[in-house]
């Protein structure tokens, strides 16, 4: 997958020290509220691992509004949940402070391709050239 998502142990994390132009949002504000002009990084909370609100925030800004940016998963972030984070346009996670960050590092080669698109992605793998030439093989019953 080209579009690795950057790890961050949480002992290696300092929400105040950047260079960077960051903006704090939380769960429950509207992107599309915000001014985004110059600003380099968006930090999305989650306060609680069930609480999903912060990946429609993040497709909704990578999608929608075109941000390019870092967009940083930040909060109550699991190893279990940093597939699903890369595929809705978080670029950045740091992980909660109990989480492995090699174990992290692991879970993001397990799967070499999507057949959904995603916010990094979104056409679907069967809408690209060599899926799509092995779709449009003829299947005669035989096995391959």
């Amino acid at each position: 997958m080209n579009n690795t998502i950057k790890l961050i142990a949480a002992d290696a994390y300092s929400a105040g020290a950047t260079s960077q132009q960051a903006l704090n949002i939380p769960n429950d504000a509207d992107p599309r509220e915000l001014a985004l002009n110059g600003v380099e990084r968006i930090d999305l909370d989650f306060p609680k691992f069930t609480d999903g609100r912060a990946f429609s925030q993040a497709y909704l800004l990578r999608r929608r509004l075109g941000f390019t940016g870092d967009i940083r998963a930040t909060g109550d972030v699991l190893v279990d949940q940093l597939l699903q984070m890369q595929r809705n346009g978080f670029s950045s996670a740091v992980l909660r402070a109990d989480q492995s960050l090699a174990h992290a590092q692991r879970q993001l080669t397990q799967f070499d391709h999507f057949y959904q698109g995603d916010a990094a992605q979104p056409a679907p793998l069967f809408a690209g050239a060599p899926a799509a030439a092995a779709l449009a093989q003829p299947h005669t019953g035989a096995p391959t």
